[in-house]
């Protein structure tokens, strides 16, 4: 009986996902283009000191920013054709090793205004406890 039962949960939540796959993957394309929105609107109100989570696609790869802590740069393009700076503190997180231009990158970071599109960084954990920890997403790795 107990085997019957399982088997009839797991065929309908297999149905259900069947059926709702295209349901699924709308709500993170618009999930996305909240996030994105969201960046957007600081961006038009130079606000800055947000968190912010979102995802873009690498247009540039920049020399490492070796001044003071060392943080791994590159800028990626939003949705919106907006464009951000990723500063990724590689003393505090692993480099993105593999990264390349054209890759697609999901951040949780703090946003910092500037007239380029913005910054991101804080994508990485605070030893201090003191920061919301950040990440970033890389083919289907996570660093921070």
């Amino acid at each position: 009986m107990k085997k019957l039962l399982t088997l009839i949960v797991i065929s309908f939540t297999l149905y259900g996902l069947s059926n709702n796959t295209h349901s699924l993957f709308q709500a993170y394309a618009d999930q996305n283009i909240t996030h994105n929105q969201a960046i957007t609107h600081a961006f038009k109100n130079q606000q800055s000191d947000i968190q912010v989570q979102g995802s873009g696609k690498v247009i540039k790869i920049l020399a490492d920013d070796t001044n003071g802590s060392q943080h791994q740069r590159f800028i990626i393009r939003l949705s919106s054709g907006q464009t951000l700076l990723i500063a990724h503190n590689i003393d505090l997180a692993p480099r993105i090793n593999r990264l390349k231009k054209g890759d697609t990158v999901s951040f949780y970071g703090e946003y910092e205004w500037n007239s380029k599109g913005g910054v991101i960084h804080w994508t990485h954990h605070d030893p201090r406890g003191r920061h919301i920890n950040g990440w970033l997403k890389h083919q289907g790795k996570t660093f921070q």
